[in-house]
Protein backbone atom coordinates (compact mmCIF):
# COMPACT_ATOMS: atom_id res chain seq x y z
CA UNK A 1 0.00 0.00 0.00
CA UNK A 2 3.04 2.31 0.11
CA UNK A 3 2.49 3.13 -3.57
CA UNK A 4 -1.06 4.20 -2.77
CA UNK A 5 0.16 6.66 -0.14
CA UNK A 6 2.68 8.12 -2.60
CA UNK A 7 -0.17 8.46 -5.11
CA UNK A 8 -2.29 10.24 -2.51
CA UNK A 9 0.54 12.64 -1.60
CA UNK A 10 1.12 13.46 -5.28
CA UNK A 11 -2.62 13.94 -5.77
CA UNK A 12 -2.98 16.31 -2.81
CA UNK A 13 0.10 18.33 -3.79
CA UNK A 14 -1.31 18.63 -7.31
CA UNK A 15 -4.63 19.91 -5.94
CA UNK A 16 -2.87 22.37 -3.61
CA UNK A 17 -0.83 23.90 -6.46
CA UNK A 18 -3.72 23.82 -8.93
CA UNK A 19 -6.61 25.15 -6.83
CA UNK A 20 -4.26 27.32 -4.76
CA UNK A 21 -3.26 28.96 -8.04
CA UNK A 22 -6.90 29.43 -8.98
CA UNK A 23 -7.50 31.07 -5.59
CA UNK A 24 -4.50 33.38 -6.10
CA UNK A 25 -5.66 34.43 -9.56
CA UNK A 26 -9.26 34.89 -8.38
CA UNK A 27 -8.71 36.77 -5.14
CA UNK A 28 -5.45 38.65 -5.80
CA UNK A 29 -4.46 38.90 -9.47
CA UNK A 30 -7.83 39.73 -11.02
CA UNK A 31 -8.66 42.46 -8.46
CA UNK A 32 -5.18 43.95 -9.06
CA UNK A 33 -5.67 43.87 -12.83
CA UNK A 34 -9.03 45.59 -12.43
CA UNK A 35 -7.30 48.58 -10.79
CA UNK A 36 -5.00 49.24 -13.75
CA UNK A 37 -6.00 52.37 -15.61
CA UNK A 38 -6.08 51.46 -19.30
CA UNK A 39 -7.62 48.42 -20.91
CA UNK A 40 -4.36 47.85 -22.80
CA UNK A 41 -2.49 47.60 -19.48
CA UNK A 42 -5.10 45.21 -18.15
CA UNK A 43 -4.95 42.91 -21.15
CA UNK A 44 -1.14 42.93 -21.29
CA UNK A 45 -0.69 42.37 -17.52
CA UNK A 46 -3.33 39.66 -17.25
CA UNK A 47 -1.99 37.91 -20.36
CA UNK A 48 1.54 37.77 -18.87
CA UNK A 49 0.41 36.53 -15.46
CA UNK A 50 -2.16 34.11 -16.85
CA UNK A 51 0.38 32.70 -19.29
CA UNK A 52 2.77 31.80 -16.48
CA UNK A 53 0.00 30.35 -14.34
CA UNK A 54 -1.39 28.38 -17.27
CA UNK A 55 1.82 26.33 -17.48
CA UNK A 56 1.50 25.46 -13.79
CA UNK A 57 -2.20 24.66 -14.22
CA UNK A 58 -1.53 22.39 -17.22
CA UNK A 59 1.05 20.36 -15.30
CA UNK A 60 -0.89 20.19 -12.05
CA UNK A 61 -4.20 19.20 -13.67
CA UNK A 62 -2.39 16.38 -15.48
CA UNK A 63 -0.67 15.24 -12.28
CA UNK A 64 -3.92 15.45 -10.33
CA UNK A 65 -5.91 13.55 -12.94
CA UNK A 66 -3.32 10.82 -13.40
CA UNK A 67 -2.76 10.35 -9.66
CA UNK A 68 -6.53 10.25 -9.08
CA UNK A 69 -6.94 7.60 -11.77
CA UNK A 70 -4.01 5.67 -10.29
CA UNK A 71 -5.68 5.59 -6.86
CA UNK A 72 -9.01 4.48 -8.34
CA UNK A 73 -7.26 1.66 -10.21
CA UNK A 74 -5.11 0.65 -7.23
CA UNK A 75 -8.14 0.54 -4.88
CA UNK A 76 -10.51 -0.79 -7.54
CA UNK A 77 -12.79 2.00 -6.35
CA UNK A 78 -15.08 2.19 -9.39
CA UNK A 79 -18.11 1.15 -7.28
CA UNK A 80 -17.81 4.39 -5.32
CA UNK A 81 -19.16 6.22 -8.35
CA UNK A 82 -22.44 4.33 -7.86
CA UNK A 83 -22.79 5.20 -4.16
CA UNK A 84 -24.37 8.57 -3.29
CA UNK A 85 -22.18 8.86 -0.17
CA UNK A 86 -19.21 9.27 -2.52
CA UNK A 87 -20.74 12.19 -4.46
CA UNK A 88 -17.39 13.94 -4.13
CA UNK A 89 -15.79 11.37 -6.44
CA UNK A 90 -18.04 12.61 -9.25
CA UNK A 91 -17.42 16.20 -8.16
CA UNK A 92 -13.64 15.72 -8.44
CA UNK A 93 -13.97 14.24 -11.92
CA UNK A 94 -16.32 17.02 -13.07
CA UNK A 95 -14.09 19.81 -11.70
CA UNK A 96 -11.08 18.16 -13.31
CA UNK A 97 -12.93 17.83 -16.64
CA UNK A 98 -14.03 21.47 -16.61
CA UNK A 99 -10.50 22.74 -16.02
CA UNK A 100 -8.96 20.25 -18.44
CA UNK A 101 -11.36 21.25 -21.21
CA UNK A 102 -10.71 24.94 -20.52
CA UNK A 103 -6.91 24.59 -20.41
CA UNK A 104 -6.29 22.03 -23.14
CA UNK A 105 -9.14 22.61 -25.59
CA UNK A 106 -11.16 25.83 -25.28
CA UNK A 107 -8.41 28.34 -24.43
CA UNK A 108 -5.93 27.24 -27.10
CA UNK A 109 -8.54 26.87 -29.83
CA UNK A 110 -10.51 30.08 -29.47
CA UNK A 111 -11.26 31.32 -25.96
CA UNK A 112 -8.02 33.23 -25.34
CA UNK A 113 -8.27 35.21 -28.58
CA UNK A 114 -11.96 35.89 -27.99
CA UNK A 115 -11.33 37.23 -24.47
CA UNK A 116 -8.45 39.46 -25.63
CA UNK A 117 -10.63 40.89 -28.41
CA UNK A 118 -13.51 41.46 -25.97
CA UNK A 119 -11.20 43.08 -23.43
CA UNK A 120 -9.97 45.55 -26.03
CA UNK A 121 -13.52 46.69 -26.79
CA UNK A 122 -15.08 46.45 -23.29
CA UNK A 123 -12.45 45.73 -20.65
CA UNK A 124 -14.77 46.31 -17.67
CA UNK A 125 -17.37 43.81 -18.80
CA UNK A 126 -14.76 41.27 -19.88
CA UNK A 127 -12.85 41.36 -16.60
CA UNK A 128 -16.09 41.25 -14.63
CA UNK A 129 -17.09 38.09 -16.53
CA UNK A 130 -13.64 36.55 -16.11
CA UNK A 131 -13.68 37.28 -12.39
CA UNK A 132 -17.21 35.90 -12.00
CA UNK A 133 -16.20 32.70 -13.80
CA UNK A 134 -13.11 32.36 -11.62
CA UNK A 135 -15.16 32.83 -8.43
CA UNK A 136 -17.66 30.20 -9.56
CA UNK A 137 -14.88 27.73 -10.42
CA UNK A 138 -13.14 28.45 -7.12
CA UNK A 139 -16.35 27.93 -5.14
CA UNK A 140 -17.11 24.64 -6.91
CA UNK A 141 -13.51 23.52 -6.35
CA UNK A 142 -13.58 24.39 -2.65
CA UNK A 143 -16.89 22.58 -2.14
CA UNK A 144 -15.42 19.56 -3.89
CA UNK A 145 -12.28 19.65 -1.75
CA UNK A 146 -14.42 19.96 1.39
CA UNK A 147 -16.52 16.97 0.36
CA UNK A 148 -13.48 14.90 -0.59
CA UNK A 149 -11.61 15.57 2.64
CA UNK A 150 -14.69 14.98 4.80
CA UNK A 151 -15.83 11.95 2.81
CA UNK A 152 -12.42 10.30 2.71
CA UNK A 153 -12.37 10.52 6.50
CA UNK A 154 -15.79 8.91 6.91
CA UNK A 155 -17.94 12.03 7.21
CA UNK A 156 -20.71 11.49 4.68
CA UNK A 157 -23.35 14.13 3.94
CA UNK A 158 -25.86 11.60 2.60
Amino acid sequence: MFELEIGRVIHILGVVFWIGGVAMVTTVILPAVKKLKSSEERVEFFDKIEGRFQKQALVTTLITGLSGLYMILKLNAWARFLDLRFWWMWAMVIVWLIFTLMLFVLEPLFLKKKLIDQAKSDAEKTFKNIQRLHYILLLISLLTITGAVAGSHGWFFF
